[in-house]
């Protein structure tokens, strides 16, 4: 049975698992030809797999090197308003994160995870992708923070060409390219050796950056106000100098810090503005998911995740907002937009700053390079982007993803030459805030949804908080940048497409389904069957089939007579549930659903277990359908001695020879095309038994009139052609011919009867389906032109002025039968509520050759149906007869209606 181990495609690497049972039961399925892991890589705890991460991750180089930038532009209330926003947004996409993973065991792949085998692989490989851009993008930013910082250390003066001391480094663009490249390189062996190294050494990393905040907190009240002079290398070999000051606590400082100030940046030279510093500083809240991104290196990730991100967040939160006021009370505006690493001047031992940023901008890195390697070899996993990600799924022995590990490490290659951190910030945050939004979408839809397994332990949340958790991150993203957003926004659309038509059903669980299921329940309370009126009918209907092989032309038929109402396919399996250990038709379901695709029709399937055909049908009859959505028209092939033809030969989509074509895979849910034409038993021969007598079909009929249901038989419907959904027939030279008298009761004078409008409904309905739109439809009057009584000419102008108040387009034909009434011998007035009389077989066939004459070349055609006797005993004449009128007519559907179908008034 498939599950959640089961790939999307049968071959090759398998996929992601969640089931039930703890982290430490689960590893992850290992690539085909890497061999089995050694020992299960699930090692890490709470502290030292999500919070250090989640806490190095949002430090990164925002603390050290942009704090003063965000302060200096904002000033300290809109600073602080910003990081309100900011960790605003974070802290209701952390509700939606810990909802989700305390709902089930969780594998690698973190947010890429939690999303796909919730909303599906079409949001989960969408969304998975533009993480990965993003963690990979923030990798760059973090790598370029690092250089920047070295730089600012070790970089030339720009005034000078000659070294001075430790500032030996030229500067310049290609220079910081390729100092970025060296630190990608480095990152790229640390991540290469495995995350359990990056782990163990991040501890180490966590207690340096503290120590460096440490130093940072206490400078002010060891250092004494100082002045600084600041040059930059300006535009046309131009130098700038700024006198800044350093004063310690003071309240003057704090209160010129107040307000905004944006001006130039010196790094971009552009004007700073509330969306662009915001974006550079949002850059400290994309950590969020370190430890999620962690989750196939757990031991526990449904107990680790929520814990050590919530605390992480507290902690960063609470030094930001420190730090926010410490440099507004004791550094001057110039001061912060001048000099990113100012931090370095004011510090009792600069050392301590200089070594807390490489840190603080290394491991950010690396955990970005880790975090987006686990997210393409999750996806590389489930194969949702075929070739161009299938190696990234390849594994060492260790678990390690070295592959996925190559692939990121040359797309943030790629990031770093754009050279400067504030140029690819907008695009960082705009990329994680629509992964946030995406998490949040989850997690709204599983509330929606109110499925009964969504039971998260973690209960601080709502659906209030997960939609406004989408607004603001959408709002936002706009905010930053609405050129990005709208690009991001287009990306996602286009893979979300891209994968719709190109992946396969996955056994993961669709949110979309819960929903529909939702909502269709809700709607389908609201159809209320007391309020349905003849202007809004429409077919509803249930056809009858014995076996598919022989009845596809006639199921691809009366999928164009549906007019956007049900359409079910009945079956009854003759048995007794008595004799037997378990219901046979529960296991048929899944062939006649892949029948339903295969034919690309819009229909339902009922099956039922009965002791008879006619039985069966009564109870698909009552219970098919549900509230105001039941059949009210019954249709049923002929019952007759042709033998059928078998339409799996005829089609090529049923041919072995589309095999090597069949891209499906588990599209059918294991239902390949062998097993589904292995599964319908051949055609019926001459001698083969039949399980319907003619007795028992003619009482179905009866039946169902009783029940207040519609009747429709179709005969010869094998020879229809052009039905098939890749049919380049548009109808054109098609014709629908119309009889709607009933042709073996000549004594009939009333042309309008329920049965005869009903007829003439079916026949519209038809003409207005797609393929049949341009057919030509013709109603046929008969008219006997020798009585004395001329009444038919103003019949036929009575039912002409009909067709116009239906809105009807149709031409009249006017049909003399003088010569077929003859060899009928009953009197008029003998009522037919009466025993049937038995018809003379002249008689009959003189009504064939009228049909014949007239409607040989017809696509189809429409007959009246007489209401079967009441007697059994004349059942199988009742039967010949219409066998007797239909004969080598082709395409045929005796209808026989019971319902008000039609309506003259607005």
């Amino acid at each position: 049975m498939s599950n959640e181990r089961t790939p999307l495609i049968t071959t090759g690497v398998c996929g992601l698992t969640v089931c039930g049972g703890t982290g430490e039961d689960m590893t992850p399925e290992s690539s085909s030809g890497t061999g089995t892991a050694s020992r299960d890589p699930r090692k890490l705890n709470t502290f030292f797999g999500v919070m250090v991460p989640t806490i190095l991750s949002m430090f990164s180089i925002v603390l050290f090197l942009r704090t003063g930038f965000v302060v200096g532009h904002a000033g300290l209330l809109q600073g602080l308003l910003m990081l309100g926003v900011a960790y605003t947004i974070i802290s209701l996409t952390i509700l939606s994160i810990c909802a989700i993973s305390t709902n089930g065991a969780i594998q690698g792949g973190g947010a890429y995870f939690m999303i796909s085998r919730s909303l599906g692989p079409e949001f989960g490989g969408s969304i998975g992708l533009m993480f990965f851009l993003a963690k990979v993008c923030a990798c760059g930013v973090y790598v370029l923070g690092l250089v920047e910082a070295i730089l600012d250390v070790f970089g030339l003066d720009p005034e000078s060409s000659v070294s001075e001391g430790a500032r030996v480094l030229p500067q310049g663009y290609w220079y910081t390219v390729l100092y970025s490249s060296i630190v990608l390189l480095l990152c790229l062996v640390v991540c290469l050796v495995g995350a359990h190294i990056y782990a163990r050494t991040a501890f180490v990393i966590l207690l340096v950056v503290t120590a460096s905040l440490l130093s940072i907190f206490i400078s002010p009240l060891a250092v004494k106000p100082r002045d600084f002079i600041i040059t930059h290398h300006g535009p046309g070999n131009q130098t700038y100098r700024y006198n800044v000051s350093y004063t310690g606590f003071n309240a003057t400082t704090l209160r010129n810090n107040l307000g905004s100030g944006y001006s130039l940046d010196y790094s971009t030279n552009s004007v700073m503005s509330f969306a662009t510093v915001f974006a550079v500083m949002f850059t400290s809240c994309t950590g969020i998911m370190a430890g999620a991104n962690m989750s196939g290196e757990l031991r526990t990730p449904s107990v680790s995740i929520p814990k050590g991100t919530i605390i992480a967040v507290c902690y960063t939160f609470t030094v930001y907002v420190l730090l926010f006021f410490l440099v507004s009370a004791t550094c001057d505006r110039t001061l912060l937009i001048q000099d990113y690493g100012f931090f370095q001047r004011i510090n009792i031992w600069p050392p301590f700053v200089t070594i807390g940023i490489y840190c603080a901008s290394l491991s950010a890195a690396m955990s970005s390079m880790i975090g987006a390697s686990r997210i393409l070899h999750a996806l590389a996993l489930d194969q949702l982007f075929g070739l161009p990600l299938a190696p990234a799924a390849t594994k060492s022995n260790s678990g390690n993803p070295w592959v996925a590990v190559l692939y990121t490490w040359g797309l943030a290659q790629c990031v770093v030459f754009a050279g400067q951190l504030n140029a690819i910030a907008g695009l960082v945050t705009v990329f994680y805030l629509l992964a946030y939004a995406a998490v949040d979408l989850a997690c709204l839809a599983l509330e929606w949804a109110s499925a009964p397994n969504f039971r998260p332990t973690f209960q601080v949340f709502s659906w209030h908080t997960c939609l406004l958790g989408i607004v603001s991150c959408l709002v936002m993203m706009f905010v930053i940048n609405p050129v990005y957003s709208s690009a991001s926004i287009v990306l996602l659309l286009l893979l979300l497409l891209f994968l719709h038509y190109r992946v396969p059903t996955s056994s993961w669980g669709y949110i979309s389904q819960a929903l529909i299921f939702h909502q269709v329940r809700k709607y389908l309370l609201m159809l209320d069957v007391r309020k349905d009126h003849v202007k809004f009918w429409r077919p509803q209907v249930l056809l009858m089939v014995a076996n598919p092989r022989s009845s596809c032309q006639l199921i691809l038929f009366v999928n164009q007579l549906k007019k956007g109402g049900l359409y079910v396919l009945g079956h009854v399996q003759l048995g007794d549930l008595d004799a037997l250990p378990s219901d046979p038709v529960q296991q048929q379901y899944n062939f006649w659903l892949s029948l339903v695709d295969k034919l690309g029709v819009k229909a339902f399937v009922d099956l039922t277990l009965s002791h008879s055909v006619r039985q069966g049908t009564q109870h698909l009859l009552r219970i098919t359908g549900l509230g105001g959505m039941k059949p009210n028209t019954l249709v049923l092939g002929f019952y007759d001695s042709c033998t059928p033809e078998d339409y799996f030969l005829q089609d090529t989509a049923f041919c072995e020879s589309s095999l090597g074509n069949d891209t499906d895979g588990e599209y059918n849910f294991g239902v390949d095309l062998p097993s589904l034409q292995a599964h319908f038993p051949p055609v019926r021969h001459v001698e083969s038994p039949r399980w319907l007598s003619p007795e028992e079909y003619v009482g179905i009929i009866s039946d169902a009139i009783k029940m207040n249901k519609n009747v429709c038989l179709g005969r010869y419907f094998f020879q229809l052609e052009g039905e098939d959904k890749d049919s380049k027939i548009d109808g054109s030279e098609r014709t629908i011919d119309v009889w709607p008298l009933n042709l073996l009761s000549p004594g009939t004078r009333d042309a309008v009867d329920v049965c005869s409008l009903f007829l003439l409904q079916m026949a519209c309905v038809l003409n207005m389906s797609n393929r049949w739109r341009q057919a030509r439809m013709r109603i046929f009057l008969n008219v006997e032109t020798e009585s004395s009584d001329q009444g038919w000419v103003v019949n036929e102008e009575t039912f002409r002025e009909l067709l116009r108040k239906l809105r009807i387009r149709a031409s009249i034909k006017i049909v003399p039968w003088d010569s077929v009434v003859q060899h009928h011998n009953r009197p008029e007035e003998e009522s037919s509520a009466k025993p049937m009389e038995s018809l003379s077989e002249d008689f009959l066939s003189a009504v064939n050759c009228l049909l014949t004459e007239n409607s040989s070349q017809a696509a189809v055609r429409f007959l009246y149906l007489p209401r079967p006797p009441a007697q059994a005993s004349q059942r199988q004449q009742y039967l010949a007869q219409l066998e007797a009128v239909t004969n080598s007519l082709g395409p045929t559907l005796l209808i026989h209606g019971v319902t008000p179908v039609t309506c003259t008034d607005l």
